[in-house]
């Protein structure tokens, strides 16, 4: 799992120990994805299946797609499809992601790299392996992340930021057992280059076997942890996690997480954001706010008023 890595993990920016006063955050409850299928049958981890809206807001949904190791022939990626009413994120950890769209945007994401991409209005977009990936079969592995936009920016004009793996911030624990990539948002003192509608914070980190990490953390923020490899524990009170499971923290300060003695690196996606709280009428592709705004998407899209594809 390579995503972005490093040659001295020492020279990096340490992240600070706690203040003495700082009040780690509980663990609410431990989650497991279940398992389905994306687009044209690629494999995928559910991974904010059984929790609340309430609990995830700003965010909406997230799915770990892969890891899965193609044969030749076999790499699969989605049809033309439409959104509206939020922001799309992919993170690539490992393979190539290309993508297009109805108003004539593109691009490839590689290992480490991330496409942001607001949908706001409405965009018609696809997501597929690159020709030469689907002839030679490879590695592919990565996360998409669902965003809610607020009321007022439901309508922006669709946007992309193209976030490469090398304009993440990086810091490392005190120790250098803990590798942390900041893609979005403010964590300790480190800010990721992903621009927000509203405050968020996204991270992937590493933890090597027996290492622990502890993340100061907005008080104003959610805050999640999901397990894209290995297993450790969570919280203070220390509650076993692995891959392909969600921790959902209660407020605090920190978020502690420690990585088994044993086996791979803890790889864990950590994620939390303001609260809009807001209304949320969501059906397929669209997040709106009302029924209403979500059957005038559909409208929308079947009128072409969102786009059409293009070759």
């Amino acid at each position: 799992m390579p995503a972005v890595t490093v040659d001295n993990i020492l020279a990096l920016p340490r992240i600070p120990m706690p203040d003495a006063t700082a009040v780690p955050r509980p663990v609410r409850s431990v989650t497991t994805a279940p398992t389905g299928y994306e687009g044209e049958g690629f494999p995928v981890r559910r991974a904010f299946a059984g929790l609340d809206m309430a609990s995830l807001d700003p965010f909406i949904h997230m799915d770990q797609m892969g890891e899965v190791n193609y044969a030749p022939g076999e790499p699969k990626g989605t049809p033309w499809h439409p959104h509206r009413g939020f922001e799309t994120v992919t993170y690539m950890i490992d393979g190539i992601m290309e993508h297009k769209d109805s108003h004539g945007g593109g691009g490839v994401i590689g290992g480490g790299d991330t496409q942001w991409m607001t949908a706001g209005g409405g965009i018609l977009h696809i997501e597929a392996p690159p020709e030469h990936l689907v002839l030679s079969g490879g590695l592919f592995h990565g996360v998409q992340l669902w965003v809610n936009l607020p009321r007022e920016n439901k309508m922006a004009h669709p946007r992309y930021q193209d976030i490469t793996g090398s304009r993440v911030a990086l810091a490392s624990s005190l120790d250098g057992g803990a590798l942390v990539r900041v893609i979005a948002g403010e964590i300790a003192g480190m800010q990721g280059p992903g621009s927000t509608y509203t405050p968020i914070a996204l991270s992937h980190s590493t933890i090597a076997p027996g290492a622990a990490l502890t993340l100061p953390w907005n008080r104003e923020f959610n805050a999640l942890i999901y397990v894209l490899a290995g297993e450790g524990t969570v919280g203070a009170e220390k509650r076993p996690i692995r891959m392909g499971q969600t921790a959902l923290f209660g407020r605090g300060d920190t978020i502690e997480m420690s990585a088994s003695t044993a086996g791979e690196s803890l790889e864990v996606f950590v994620l939390g954001g303001k609260p809009i709280r807001e209304p949320v009428a969501m059906a397929g592709p669209f997040v709106m706010n009302t029924k209403s705004e979500v059957l005038q998407a559909f409208e929308d899209y079947q009128a072409g008023r969102l786009g059409v594809p293009v070759e």
